[in-house]
């Protein structure tokens, strides 16, 4: 008799119904109608779940054993983050990670679906459009930058103004060229009781926004230059909290600034 990690792991059906009845009971149309399958292809592969403890049928439903709750429980997130690292493989790839706290790693898959951005070699210098769009809908703000970019301390200024919650962590380096570059609006900025700032000792290999509307991050190549032209981004509820994880990881370990 084949293994049961053999049973889940060889057939994508045995995963997608234990990933659903995780969520509750199914009849056998509700299965069909969510996963897409007829009840030829999805019959068989019920009994084979029904054989190995996994799955059992009450009445007209069908629902997890003890036993294949504790399976479909640890079987989702492996999915999840699978399934997160494939869609943007390349990504992942050719970036470095370094930077995310252990425990974070371990749950990238609650990055869930996203997408990239990418400027071209034209807009360079510009901030992604879709980026500022977000931004200007958001209500609270949460960032970390490693970087300098010459539009966002009179466009963080501006949001301050209009009375948008913002957070900044900046990096050491980051923090003194803008107070030698831009030291009225950076004084200007620390006068919001709607704006918080502090500053990080640490090389911080990543760029990163959290609002209430969306999550973005830049990360650096593995050969240490960062990548202005790609942000990942996603809208998933799960994906801003752990973003708001990420800020409040370095914010713990950086060092609040309220007056120059």
């Amino acid at each position: 008799m084949a293994d049961l990690l053999n049973v889940i792991s060889s057939s994508d059906k045995h995963k997608k119904v234990l990933l659903l009845l995780l969520h509750g009971p199914k009849t056998l149309g509700e299965m069909r109608h969510s996963l897409n399958f007829t009840a030829t292809g999805l019959l068989p592969q019920i009994r084979i779940l029904e054989a190995r403890n996994l799955v059992r049928q009450e009445g007209k439903e069908y629902g997890l054993t003890d036993i294949g709750q504790v399976i479909a429980m640890h079987l989702e997130p492996l999915v999840k983050t699978l399934e997160t690292i494939e869609q943007k493989e390349l990504f992942w790839k050719e970036h470095d990670t370094g930077a995310f706290p252990a425990g974070l790693l371990l749950r990238i898959g609650e990055l869930g679906d996203s997408q990239i951005l990418e400027s071209s070699i034209e807009e360079l210098f510009e901030p992604h459009k879709e980026f500022l769009d977000n931004i200007l809908k958001s209500s609270r703000i949460m960032g970390i930058s490693p970087i300098v970019h010459p539009v966002y301390p009179e466009f963080f200024l501006k949001l301050a103004e209009r009375g948008t919650d913002i957070s900044l962590i900046l990096t050491r380096k980051v923090f003194n060229k803008i107070e030698k570059e831009h030291y009225d609006k950076l004084a200007h900025g620390l006068s919001f009781n709607n704006g918080s700032l502090y500053v990080s000792e640490e090389d911080i290999k990543l760029a990163s926004v959290v609002t209430d509307i969306f999550f973005s991050i830049s990360l650096f190549f593995k050969n240490g230059v960062f990548d202005s032209r790609k942000d990942l981004v996603s809208f998933n509820k799960s994906a801003l909290s752990w973003g708001e994880e990420l800020f409040n990881y370095y914010r713990e370990r950086a060092q609040r600034i309220e007056s120059l």
